[in-house]
């Protein structure tokens, strides 16, 4: 099955953005290649230009407040089990205690490294990274890949608190909404939202299935149009029944 999200809020479209560079620098990271490692600086760049928002720590700060408030009211709810209960407040508690300890903006310790603003000023130019633009970084790329990951982690260290908070409030979202399954007929889907206001689309299709969701919404109206996968012109796939799971995800 393949996932496709549709945010339907700024500050949801951040934390995916942030969710899918963490990803990706555990990937890169995992390697032993230096190219995987050239790769997995790039990322950390994005990561700080997204997290850099001036307004991410205080929405994440105010969304675990309210998400531990919303959580510690199911104390003694027999329907809720107690123990993963507990574990997500402690979760939550340490996310926002690293969160509220982290000074300036996020990333800001990239900003200060005067070597690394080299390397993300040069990387802005393309083909710009060659060993005779930036022999250091040539060098540092040859040393071993043990000091390399170790580096690298470093450099990630003062993005865990926020990425402990992002992977909290995007499982708790998705967690809130049921797949509900849905037909499309001739490649397109449309529905009234009316009182849902949804914060997260998710549609889910079999792998098999060679076509991919184009989803425009807003808090009235839901449009949902499947194209064929591939390269070309964008064709609907008009040909075919197209069966979904469709969930609606709210804080």
């Amino acid at each position: 099955m393949i996932h496709y999200e549709y945010p339907l809020s700024e500050r949801i479209r951040t934390l995916l953005r942030l969710e899918d560079l963490f990803d990706r620098f555990d990937a890169y990271a995992a390697s032993s290649d230096s190219h995987a490692h050239h790769a997995a600086l790039l990322t950390l760049f994005e990561m700080a230009e997204v997290a850099a928002r001036a307004d991410l720590k205080s929405d994440l700060l105010q969304e675990l407040d309210r998400q531990k408030a919303v959580l510690t009211a199911l104390r003694g709810n027999p329907h809720v089990q107690g123990a993963t209960l507990e574990q997500v407040l402690t979760a939550i508690e340490a996310a926002h205690h690293g969160m509220y300890q982290l000074p300036g903006k996020v990333g800001q310790h990239l900003r200060e490294d005067d070597w690394l603003m080299a390397i993300k000023q040069r990387a802005a130019i393309p083909g710009g990274m060659c060993e005779f633009d930036l022999p250091s970084y040539h060098y540092w790329l040859h040393q071993a890949a043990e000091m390399r990951v170790d580096q690298l982690h470093k450099w990630l260290a003062p993005f865990s608190s926020i990425r402990a908070a992002v992977e909290i409030v995007l499982g708790l979202l998705r967690d809130s909404g049921q797949p509900d399954l849905q037909h499309a007929n001739n490649g397109s889907y449309q529905r009234m939202l009316e009182s849902r206001n949804p914060q997260l689309i998710r549609v889910t299709l079999v792998d098999e299935l060679p076509c991919v969701p184009e989803i425009s919404a807003n808090k009235y109206m839901l449009n949902i149009r499947f194209v064929h996968a591939g390269s070309g012109a964008l064709r609907t796939c008009t040909g075919q029944s197209i069966d979904f799971d469709l969930t609606f995800c709210t804080l």
